[in-house]
């Protein structure tokens, strides 16, 4: 039960930090830009995805890491972060291991019923706040 417990804080405490970074950073580039272009995310997925992609690899075939520090920076730090590195490595270890379909589908997938996903959020609050106001 404390082993359990004590990965949970690492997985916190990555994710805080992450979560601050990714705050950080795109507030920084998004100010600079100027414009309506989400570079700030843009970035973000980029170098989450870069980070996530050597970190996993790195971690699970050498053995610097201890499975702690690896849990507090990828599902901790790298999901805090940015979830698409998640998104971008499970997607690349498909296409790696010959799984094209799956990959395919997941891509297909993801992106499609995640925006889906996003305009019925859209209207759900549309529909909210209209009840709201009479």
């Amino acid at each position: 039960m404390m082993d359990r417990v004590r990965l949970v804080l690492y997985v916190a405490v990555g994710g805080a930090v992450g979560t601050l970074a990714r705050y950080g950073l795109s507030f920084f580039v998004q100010s600079r830009a100027g414009s309506a272009f989400p570079f700030g995310t843009l970035l973000i997925n980029i170098t989450g995805s870069t980070l996530l992609g050597f970190l996993m690899r790195y971690g699970l075939e050498g053995t610097i890491a201890t499975p702690e520090v690896r849990l507090l920076l990828t599902t901790g730090f790298c999901g805090g972060y940015t979830t698409f590195s998640t998104f971008s490595y499970e997607t690349a270890r498909m296409l790696e291991d010959g799984e094209r379909l799956s990959g395919a589908l997941y891509i297909i997938g993801s992106v499609t019923i995640s925006l889906v996903g996003t305009f019925v959020g859209f209207a759900l609050a549309r529909a909210l706040l209209a009840a709201q106001r009479g």
